[in-house]
């Protein structure tokens, strides 16, 4: 069982590192920081774009409009976590 709880933790904190570089890589790519015209940064803007957005579209559709702001990310975060607490807990008891 320990090691089951090892590699769900593993892959929520992967993931969630994942959501960070995708938040980051977008406030560069709107402030002109970094060219997506260049081949390598595109991979990695669609690559982290295609393991994201399928989960971060329906807490957009729930949550109002903030003003450009976007707080999915945060909202995906903190709700992993509980998701991580909670089966960790659950595994051990």
């Amino acid at each position: 069982m320990h090691a089951l709880a090892t590699l769900i933790d593993t892959i929520i904190t992967i993931y969630i590192y994942l959501l960070v570089g995708s938040a980051i890589l977008s406030w560069l790519t709107a402030f002109n920081v970094v060219n997506v015209q260049n081949k390598v940064v595109y991979t990695v803007v669609s690559l982290l774009y295609r393991v994201t957005e399928p989960v971060l579209r329906p807490i957009r559709r729930i949550i109002p409009n903030l003003g450009g702001i976007d707080i999915s990310p945060i909202i995906l975060i903190l709700l992993l976590y509980f998701i991580r607490d909670l089966v960790l807990d659950n595994l051990f008891y």
